[in-house]
């Protein structure tokens, strides 16, 4: 936990410089909750919440839902097919 913090940090920093590190940084937060979520520790829960969404699962159309106000068809966008379980 601390190293993720100081690697936060430094994120935080570079943002403030100009630097897309910071991105690289929350995307691998990402998939660390997912993972800590029994999720792949490859996979975003963005990821994840898309494939389980085209399978109906309820809590995958509201999380959806709720980032669709943020970004249009987040998580169909950022759907990854090779990472994660494979649902069809």
């Amino acid at each position: 936990m601390l190293m993720t913090l100081a690697g936060n940090m430094l994120a935080l920093v570079s943002a403030i410089g100009g630097s897309d590190r910071a991105f690289r940084v929350a995307v691998s937060n990402d998939q660390t909750l997912n993972a800590a979520l029994a999720g792949s520790e490859d996979e975003t829960i963005s990821s994840r919440a898309g494939k389980a969404a085209r399978s109906g699962k309820r809590w995958g159309c509201i999380l959806c839902k709720l980032l669709d106000a943020f970004d249009a068809q987040h998580c169909q966008k950022n759907i990854e097919e090779d990472e994660g379980e494979r649902l069809t």
